[in-house]
């Protein structure tokens, strides 16, 4: 089971030196890596010739890393730091811009988002689906507020969900742009588990990782009504430089297909 640890000295993040930690397990790792010479860039295999067919298993399995382990942050939901959405009735569900149960019931407003997370066995050289397992995806509102613990959405539960994913491994949400909040690049918290049965029982995560969007696509998205402060707030960060995605964003970087007007797809490929 995956530790768990929070982000954000402000109301959505405790900063760069709590995620110190993550950051330095992160980069030994990397650095175990390297030494034993196992490539850390994905699901992409070297051009070699095999001399065996157990030996090219063995270097597509090597080529393939899982997903980088990041903070769920403070505000998961999940019963680590208090409120647990998991065990409700209605969390099952693939649209997440409406709350739902004993919540206030109001809906996220934004420029509409599709996530689509295809998860895979790491082992296997992401080539095998991960059917029957689950993933509970969570994240910000435009105004950059987190349902269930941000001033004014405490009695929401919007923007949270959990499904299994299907044959192809894959789960696809509706939701809306999240916006950008003071200290962090615009993100996407998820996490992965052995089934739906764990997933509702918050129990048995298997990994917990973030999902980032290219600047391209903020900017433009931001340049629509009702995401000023995120403007405002991107304008002085990076992905470099951020607290999460600085020691390497590119296997959680999401291809982004669409527009602000019809909305956007963002995929992601999850190896696990």
């Amino acid at each position: 089971m995956n530790e768990r640890h929070d982000e954000g000295p402000h109301e959505h993040d405790r900063g760069l030196s709590y995620d110190l930690p993550v950051l330095a397990r992160r980069r030994m790792i990397r650095l175990m890596a390297g030494a034993s010479l196992i490539p850390l860039m994905g699901c992409t295999t070297e051009e070699k010739t095999p001399t065996s067919s157990a030996s090219s298993a063995s270097s597509s399995s090597a080529a393939c890393a899982e997903i980088p382990e990041e903070t769920a942050g403070p505000f998961p939901g999940d019963g680590s730091n208090g409120v647990n959405v998991l065990k409700e009735s209605g969390v099952v569900r693939s649209d997440i811009t409406k709350s739902f149960g004993d919540s206030a019931g109001g809906t996220a407003e934004g420029v509409p988002l599709t996530i689509t997370l295809t998860v895979v066995d790491a082992a296997s050289g992401c080539g095998t689906p991960k059917k029957g397992a689950a993933v509970y995806v969570w994240h910000c509102d435009r105004e950059g507020a987190y349902s269930l613990y941000s001033d004014g959405v405490t009695e929401e539960n919007y923007l949270r969900g959990v499904q299994e994913t299907d044959e192809k491994g894959q789960v696809t949400f509706t939701s809306v742009f999240p916006g950008c909040y003071p200290g962090r690049w615009p993100h996407v918290h998820f996490e992965v588990y052995g089934s739906l049965a764990d997933a509702t029982a918050a129990t048995s995560i298997t990994n917990t990782s973030q999902l980032a969007f290219p600047k391209d696509v903020c900017d433009t998205v931001y340049a629509t009504d009702g995401y000023d402060a995120s403007v405002r707030n991107l304008s002085s960060l990076s992905l470099e430089d951020d607290g999460i995605f600085s020691d390497g964003h590119e296997r959680q970087l999401a291809a982004m297909k669409g527009s602000a007007g019809d909305g956007y797809t963002a995929t992601l490929t999850v190896p696990v």
